[in-house]
């Protein structure tokens, strides 16, 4: 008992020193900040400060509330009511995102996506993410000035991959729309009322199948309804329930590493379910491997020539085996095994949720989901090619305007690795009156990039800025042209070095989708639109309110669109 106690009493005294000594740089470090003289709102908790509104309510409606009475340079409160710098200066934001190695994710970011998606690409900073995006970028999409290094193997989520992935969405979209259409005739009120579907649910599946087969040929079976879903997929949802629930012990686990060595329910289901996606990714890498070595040479060598491959994956190990590519551009196999979980939670719930808003904003604007229907039956066939798809104005329109108004991810964070100062578009004046024209930032500082907050902006894109409105992209204010982004001036998708990469993919993916699904329903809300809400975890998506389980869910009544 005694030689027991021992170690444990040092083991507990090794954690309370190190948390003193957390709490102490802590404290120096906030009675230091120069974001202690920014103007900002009274924390509503000293342990939480705002993140529990920002938590609970619809992500951006606590920002806009702040910006409209603080200015658009303020400080909000977060754990043990630290100092973080929220604002919506263009500038600013440019600047942070550009010089990724100057700003990277806080260790809160780092653990929580670690625990959910591995040590893939959307966790790893530096020269690390460099050589990893090297190989999964696009020369053919140009980011920033500051644009990652290229070469002829890193078009993995560019244009002309995606291009021959594009058959894939199709078969899975009109699979779905098949299931569905299989549900209708089973229900005798469908002609009238509609059939009420969860579509969010059904989106998911079809997603799921999707990034399954043109990632690493795999074949999930989400959207076979009667099977029990395989292993994978339940790993997969265990992941990101698990990530939900809003608490204290994993920012403490975060920001006191020691504490992650105390088990806990969330904890263990994690590791259970990651056993299970490294298990199963390790048969998939042996298997693009496999198809690669098929594609050698007499002489077994595999060259950059022969990169070509339906699945990402394959391409990615074709790369990483071919003889004449330099080591120096190739990844590890512990590397290429750490992109199937972030593809795959990247790849699927993001485009299923986009999707899903979608549908609901055309709920809301019936005209919108009309307009949009004579377009795409316009098409003469179910299965258009990519660049006929991309060709679409009105879907063009609507995509734009979803991402614009719904983006998945609401808002992100970056913590200062240097002492900087950040260059604003316009000055700001501090609580004491004074008017300054950049923002001081010291190492350790944290900062708020405002997705949403600034993707629905008044003073960027006018006073409909919150409403759904595709035909703003006929005519956008030379003021949005400012906002920085890879893709169609607006945050949805970030910018610079640490960019999505699979935007492009996203992108094509929603535009098959809602083109297979319009031309065949009708879509109605199922429930009042006051009963819909947003609930933010690692996404924005809709629940039910009221609902004690806050499932994620948007049930809609489709029926049977018949032409006239």
């Amino acid at each position: 008992m005694i030689a027991l106690g021992k170690p444990l009493l040092s083991a507990f005294a090794s954690v309370a020193a190190f948390g003193l000594w957390k709490l102490f740089w802590l404290v120096y470090h906030e009675l230091t900040s120069p974001l202690r003289h920014l103007p900002g709102p009274k924390a509503t908790s000293w342990v939480y400060g705002h993140l529990g509104d920002m938590f609970k309510s619809d992500n951006s409606a606590p920002h806009e509330e702040w910006v409209k009475e603080y200015g658009n340079t303020l400080r909000l409160k977060a754990l043990f009511s630290t100092n973080w710098l929220f604002t919506m200066d263009t500038r600013a934001i440019n600047h942070v995102l550009i010089h990724s190695t100057d700003y990277h994710k806080p260790s809160l970011v780092k653990y929580t996506l670690s625990g959910v998606v591995g040590e893939g690409i959307v966790f790893v900073e530096g020269a690390q993410h460099r050589q990893q995006a090297s190989r999964d970028s696009s020369s053919s999409i140009p980011t920033t000035a500051e644009s990652l290094p290229l070469t002829e193997t890193h078009h993995a989520f560019g244009p002309a991959q995606i291009r021959g992935l594009t058959s894939i969405f199709f078969e899975q979209a009109i699979r779905l729309r098949d299931i569905v259409s299989s549900q209708i005739s089973k229900d005798p009120a469908a002609n009238t009322a509609g059939t009420r579907i969860d579509i969010l649910s059904w989106l998911s599946r079809m997603t799921l199948d999707a990034i399954g087969l043109a990632g690493f040929n795999y074949n999930f079976g989400a959207l076979n309804a009667n099977e029990k879903p395989n292993e994978l997929e339940e790993a997969l949802s265990v992941v990101l329930s698990a990530t939900q629930d809003f608490s204290i012990f994993p920012f403490l686990q975060a920001w006191i590493p020691p504490l992650r060595l105390i088990p806990t329910e969330r904890a263990q289901k994690i590791q259970v379910s990651q056993r299970k996606v490294v298990r199963i990714g390790n048969e998939l890498v042996t298997n693009a491997k496999a198809t690669a070595r098929a594609g050698a040479t007499a002489k077994g060598e595999i060259e950059k020539s022969g990169l070509h491959g339906r699945d990402l994956l394959t391409l990615l190990v074709k790369a990483n085996m071919a003889t004449d590519i330099p080591e120096n551009q190739k990844l590890s196999d512990v590397d290429v095994l750490a992109q199937i979980p972030t593809f795959l939670l990247s790849g699927y719930e993001s485009t299923s949720t986009a999707t899903t808003w979608a549908l609901y904003a055309m709920t809301l604007a019936p005209e919108t989901q009309t307009k949009l229907r004579e377009e795409l039956l316009s098409a003469d066939t179910d299965t258009p090619s990519m660049d006929d798809l991309m060709a679409l104005p009105y879907l063009d329109a609507v995509v734009r305007e979803t991402l614009r108004v719904h983006p998945p991810v609401p808002s992100t964070v970056r913590v200062a690795m240097k002492d900087d100062v950040l260059p604003l578009e316009k000055p700001f004046t501090d609580k004491h009156g004074v008017v300054h024209d950049g923002i001081r930032i010291n190492k350790g500082d944290t900062l708020v990039i405002p997705i949403l907050a600034m993707n629905r902006s008044e003073e960027l894109w006018g006073p409909d800025a919150h409403e759904f409105n595709p035909e703003r992209w006929q005519n956008l204010p030379e003021s949005v042209s400012h906002i920085p982004g890879v893709w169609s001036h607006m945050l949805s998708f970030l910018c610079g070095p640490r960019a999505c990469i699979g935007y492009w993919f996203a992108v094509v993916e929603m535009k098959a989708t809602l083109f297979a699904l319009v031309r065949a329903f009708e879509f109605k809300l199922a429930v009042p639109a006051s009963e819909i809400e947003k609930k933010s975890n690692l996404l924005l998506r809709p629940v039910l309110r009221g609902d004690p389980m806050n499932k994620a869910q948007l049930p809609l009544l489709v029926k049977p669109y018949e032409r006239e």
